[in-house]
C-alpha cells in the first residue's frame, strides 16, 4: 500500500455525475489500503467563463483580484468532492491552496512554486482522510491568493506529490495516455507505454498538450513517476519515468506538431556586436517567449535575422520590431503567421545519425519546403508552411516506424 496523488481535469469533473464518478474511482484507491491525495482543476469552461466576467468589468482586470477570482473555480470542485465522498461515507477534508501550504511567488497570474509545507497535510492523512486540495493555487508569502497560470493543476499534483515523496502520481484526463502523434490527425498514432522526462519535457514544449511542461519539469527534479490515463476508464495509460527505468529506447518516439506560431524576419540587419541584444531585449521586456532563431550572413556587413513567437504575440512582437528596425538601421521587417513546426522527438537519438537527414528527405518527397532547423541532442525541429502540418506529421511517423499494426 502506498501513497497517492490523484490530480483531475476540468472533464473529468465537468458536471455532477463526473464528480461522482471520481469519488467513486477514489474510494476504490482508498478501499485498497492507500493514503490518497487528490488534486482537482475547475469544472470544464469555468475558468474561461470568469475570465469572460472580469473583462466585462475591466478590459484589464487587476490581476490580484483576477487570482482571487479564478481561484474560485477549484475551491468549489475541491469541497463538492470533499462533500461526495463524506456522502458515500468516506473521511474527507478539501483545502485551499493557501491551506495546503502551497507558497508562491507574487507573479499574479502565472505564480511559481517556492515551497510545499507538507506537514498539515500529512497529519490529515495520518489519520486516515482523504485529502481533496484545489489545483492552480497557492499563495504568496504576504498571504495573498495566487494562481499558477494554465495547466496549473498539474504542477499543483507533481509539486505536492513531490513533497508528500508520494510513490506515484496519477494524472486523470480525457485522453487515455500520450501518443506518438496526435491521433486526430494521425490515425496510425499509437498509446505510448512508457515515456522519458526529457522526451516529455520536449513534446510538451513542442505542442503536445496532455501535461503542463513546468509539472514535467518538477517530475523530472524530483523524481516523481506520473501516470497519465483516462478517468473515463480503468487502462493502463502512459508512465512518464527517468531514462534509466528500463523503458524502451526507440530512436524516435513521437512527432509533435505546433500551429500556434508566427516568423518574424528582418532584412538586412547591421553585422555588428550588440545588434542581437537591441533585437531581442525589448521583446524580453514585454515577456514574448522567444522559440527558434537563424541568421543568414549577407554581403557587405549584412545579415537577416529570423525568429519565431506565438501567434498571439505577434503583433506586439512586429511592432516592437519595426521599431527596432528604424533603430538599428534594418531594411525592413517581415512577418508571417501561416506557419507550423514539426518536430521528431526520442532519446534513443542520442546514439544514432542519420535521424536528421531522414526527416529532410521524407519531407522533401512531399515537396514540403523547410524554412527553419533547430536541434537538440533528442529533438529536431522544422518550421514549415502551415497548410502541410498534417501530412508532414502523418509521413514522419510512418517514416520513422511508428504506425501502429492493422
Amino acid at each position: 500500500m502506498g501513497l497517492i496523488v490523484q490530480k483531475y481535469g476540468g472533464t473529468s469533473i465537468a458536471n455532477l455525475e463526473r464528480i461522482r464518478n471520481v469519488a467513486e474511482r477514489v474510494a476504490k484507491t482508498f478501499d485498497q489500503g492507500n493514503d490518497v491525495v487528490v488534486i482537482l482543476s475547475a469544472m470544464a469552461g469555468v475558468t474561461d467563463g470568469l475570465i469572460d466576467m472580469a473583462t466585462q468589468i475591466a478590459e484589464s482586470p487587476d490581476k490580484r483580484e483576477l487570482d482571487v477570482l479564478l481561484a474560485t473555480g477549484e475551491q468549489t470542485t475541491a469541497a463538492l468532492l470533499a462533500m461526495t465522498l463524506n456522502a458515500m461515507n468516506y473521511p474527507a477534508l478539501s483545502l485551499l491552496g493557501h491551506q495546503a501550504e502551497v507558497v508562491t511567488d507574487d507573479t499574479f497570474g502565472n505564480a511559481r512554486i517556492l515551497d510545499i509545507g507538507a506537514r498539515h497535510i500529512m497529519d490529515i492523512i495520518e489519520n486516515r482522510n482523504i485529502v481533496v486540495v484545489a489545483g492552480f493555487q497557492g499563495c504568496d508569502p504576504n498571504g495573498n491568493i495566487t494562481t499558477l497560470g494554465r495547466g496549473g493543476s498539474d504542477t499543483s499534483a507533481v509539486a505536492i506529490a513531490s513533497a508528500l515523496k508520494a510513490d506515484i502520481c496519477e494524472i486523470y484526463t480525457d485522453v487515455d495516455g500520450i501518443y506518438t502523434a496526435d491521433p486526430n490527425i494521425c490515425e496510425k498514432a499509437r498509446k505510448i507505454n512508457t515515456i522519458s522526462y526529457d522526451e516529455m519535457l520536449n513534446m510538451a514544449s513542442l505542442g503536445a498538450k496532455v501535461l503542463q511542461i513546468r509539472s514535467v519539469g518538477f517530475a523530472k527534479k524530483y523524481n516523481v513517476p506520473v501516470h497519465v490515463r483516462s478517468s473515463f476508464n480503468e487502462e493502463e495509460g502512459t508512465m512518464v519515468v527517468s531514462e534509466d527505468s528500463g523503458m524502451e529506447r526507440l530512436i524516435v518516439s513521437a512527432v509533435t506538431h505546433d500551429k500556434d506560431q508566427a516568423r518574424i524576419t528582418l532584412k538586412k540587419v547591421p553585422d555588428q556586436p550588440g545588434v542581437a541584444a537591441k533585437i531581442f531585449t525589448p521583446i524580453s521586456e514585454s515577456s514574448i517567449i522567444v522559440d527558434m532563431i537563424i541568421q543568414n550572413t549577407r554581403e557587405e556587413g549584412q545579415t537577416d535575422l529570423t525568429f519565431t513567437v506565438p501567434k498571439a504575440a505577434f503583433s506586439n512582437a512586429l511592432e516592437i520590431e519595426r521599431n527596432v528596425a528604424k533603430e538599428i538601421g534594418a531594411e525592413d521587417v517581415l512577418g508571417d503567421i501561416n506557419i507550423a513546426k514539426v518536430s521528431v522527438v526520442g532519446v534513443g537519438m542520442k546514439n544514432h545519425s542519420g535521424v536528421a537527414s531522414k526527416m529532410f528527405n521524407t519531407l522533401a518527397k512531399e515537396n514540403i519546403n523547410i524554412m527553419m532547423i533547430s536541434t537538440s541532442e533528442i529533438r529536431i525541429s522544422c518550421v514549415i508552411e502551415e497548410k502541410y502540418t498534417e501530412l508532414a506529421v502523418r509521413v514522419l511517423h510512418t517514416a520513422f516506424g511508428l504506425d501502429k499494426e492493422d
